[in-house]
C-alpha cells in the first residue's frame, strides 16, 4: 500500500470541543500504532480531508511518525477554501500551523461552501488517490459523518479489494488502558 486515506469522527461527534481534551492523546496514538506497520511496509502518503477531529489528530500522528520514518508524507485536500473560517479562533490557529507542516495541502473546490456536493468531490478524490482507509468509527454508537465515507469504501473495496481498516472504541480504550498503566509506574532506579 502506497496511500491511505485517514478519516473519522468530527471532534464534535465525540464530545470533544478543544485540543486540551484527555482523549485526543489516545485517538493519536491509537492511529499511530495502526499506521506504524504500514509505514514500515512503505506507505507514502497519508491523505485526510482536514475537518476537525480525526482528520487533523492523524495528521499529528504521522508528523510524529516522520521522525523515525522521514518518506512518509501527509496531506489534507479540503472540500472548500476556509474551511476553517467558521472554526473559534483556537481551532484556526492549531489548522493553519497543521497545514504548515504537511506535506500538500489543497481544496478540491477554490470558492468557499457552496453546497454538499463539495464533499462529495472531494470524497471521490481521496477514494480515487489512495489504495485503503483507516476510518475511526463505531456504528453501534449510532450514525454520525463518518458513514458516508464508510459505504463507499465498501463499494470500493467490493469492486476493486480497496483496503478497509477501522479504529473502534475498543482500540482506544486498548491504548487509554496501555498508556495508563505506563503512567503508574514508577521508574525503577
Amino acid at each position: 500500500m502506497k496511500n491511505l486515506l485517514i478519516t473519522g469522527y468530527r471532534a464534535h461527534e465525540l464530545g470533544i470541543y478543544n485540543n486540551k481534551h484527555e482523549g485526543i492523546p489516545y485517538i493519536r496514538k491509537a492511529i499511530r500504532d495502526r499506521i506504524l506497520p504500514l509505514a514500515e511496509e512503505g506507505l507514502e502518503w497519508v491523505l485526510t480531508p482536514g475537518q476537525y477531529g480525526v482528520d487533523l489528530w492523524a495528521c499529528e500522528a504521522v508528523l510524529e511518525l516522520k521522525l523515525e520514518y522521514p518518506e512518509l508524507k501527509c496531506a489534507i485536500i479540503t472540500a472548500f477554501q476556509s474551511q476553517e473560517e467558521q472554526w473559534s479562533e483556537e481551532k484556526q490557529h492549531y489548522f493553519r500551523d497543521l497545514i504548515s507542516k504537511v506535506d500538500y495541502f489543497a481544496s478540491i473546490s477554490k470558492e468557499g461552501y457552496l453546497g454538499p456536493w463539495q464533499f462529495s468531490a472531494r470524497d471521490d478524490l481521496l477514494l480515487r488517490k489512495s489504495d485503503g482507509i483507516l476510518l475511526v468509527y463505531d456504528e453501534d454508537s449510532g450514525e454520525a459523518s463518518p458513514k458516508f465515507i464508510k459505504r463507499r469504501a465498501m463499494q470500493k473495496q467490493h469492486a476493486e479489494g480497496y483496503l478497509y481498516l477501522q479504529l473502534g472504541p475498543e482500540d482506544i480504550q486498548s491504548v487509554a488502558d496501555e498508556m495508563r498503566v505506563f503512567q503508574d509506574v514508577d521508574p525503577v532506579d
